[in-house]
């Protein structure tokens, strides 16, 4: 079968699916006073990245914004939290940090039948595939060297300082997590698998200690980075819908999915690099990325990698899994869902070889 262009397929916007229309002109009545430049006949357009929440690019008269909303139907009560991630985005803006600039965040469900937000549309590139195709070696270094660095940069916020204290309970963040992640698995499930059930049960087991409560991402990787259009530095990281207070292990084993991601005979796999000649590319090696984020953040060492990395390819099996059943109940933001069943049941057996190694090796 031929490989699927993740480029062209997710790139850029697409007209808005009839599921997901907006009300325009009580939308640009609502709008006109409070962002000068869009005026009364606004252009609408989704972009086709994303799974998660319905993303639009408005384009006025002289301006052009974004609006990011929870999408329509039953939906799990602490998924889709775009109040939160509009949070956290006003505070990162404040101490410099590349997000987008916001607007405003609307609670009136009678505009467009949902709560959203507005941000800046920020100009540049976003990346689908991890290899970085048709860029040269070093200007790929870069732009991975600048990716661990903002996060790093992330881990090293002190929450407080930010506003954010509050922003979630700071202990016993990944049992907690744990524990939501199972219950959004369990209520997306669709078939069996005797490998999520072992995995819910053996993680709970092992759960380590925290080294540090840091503001976390939830959901960092370079699909949902903007990277400046004619330099490789990260110029807005976007989709802080997963964002908390936790420890940020579980960040950084979730970011390093394209280490681990799990290739199929389709080439659909987002983010994965397994198979590919790292040397050549200009690519870090795993060891050699999670190293100079250590050294940025002040670790001297990971303890306990193994059982990170194996609740981090849990977690990802169960968001495919919610991915999946929102699409089969007609609900998705993305018409087009590459993954598949059998895609959860490979990701859970690796997260079972993962910390099942943990054990043989006693770490």
């Amino acid at each position: 079968m031929t490989a699927i262009d993740r480029q062209s397929l997710f790139s850029g916007t697409e007209a808005v699916p009839e599921h997901l229309q907006l009300n325009q002109p009580a939308l640009a009545e609502y709008l006109r006073g409070r962002i000068d430049g869009l005026g009364r006949d606004l252009v609408v357009t989704k972009f086709k990245g994303g799974q998660s929440n319905p993303t639009y690019m408005l384009r006025g008269a002289e301006r052009s914004v974004v609006l990011r909303r929870r999408p329509p139907g039953t939906l799990q009560p602490s998924a889709h939290a775009i109040d939160r991630e509009y949070r956290v985005i006003s505070a990162l803006h404040a101490q410099g940090f590349p997000v987008p600039k916001p607007r405003f965040y609307c609670t009136d469900e009678t505009v467009i039948g949902s709560a959203f937000y507005i941000v800046d549309c920020v100009d540049g590139r976003v990346f689908w595939n991890a290899e970085l195709p048709g860029l040269n070696a070093v200007d790929r270094r870069r732009i991975y060297e600048d990716m661990i660095e903002q996060l790093a940069r992330l881990h090293r916020l002190e929450p407080d300082a930010i506003g954010l204290g509050d922003f979630g309970p700071t202990e016993n963040y990944v049992e907690r997590n744990l524990a939501r992640w199972s219950k959004i698995y369990q209520a997306s499930q669709m078939v069996e698998i005797e490998d999520m059930g072992w995995l819910m049960d053996a993680l709970l087991e092992r759960i380590p200690r925290a080294p540090r409560t840091a503001l976390l991402h939830g959901d960092y990787g370079l699909y949902n980075i903007i990277v400046e259009l004619q330099a490789p530095r990260v110029r807005a990281i976007l989709d802080w819908e997963m964002s908390t207070l936790g420890d940020p292990l579980v960040d950084l084993a979730h970011h390093v999915r394209p280490w681990w991601e799990v290739p199929d005979a389709e080439g659909r796999s987002v983010t994965s690099l397994v198979g590919n000649d790292l040397e050549a590319l200009g690519i870090p090696s795993l060891e050699e990325y999670v190293c100079r984020y250590c050294e940025r953040v002040g670790i001297s060492n990971l303890n306990d990698w193994n059982f990170y990395l194996a609740y981090a390819q849990f977690r990802y099996a169960a968001m495919i899994q919610g991915v999946l059943k929102r699409a089969k109940q007609g609900n998705n933001p993305n018409r087009t869902v590459l993954h598949s069943q059998q895609r959860v049941v490979a990701i859970a057996r690796l997260a079972k070889e993962t910390l099942m190694r943990t054990q043989r090796e006693g770490a």
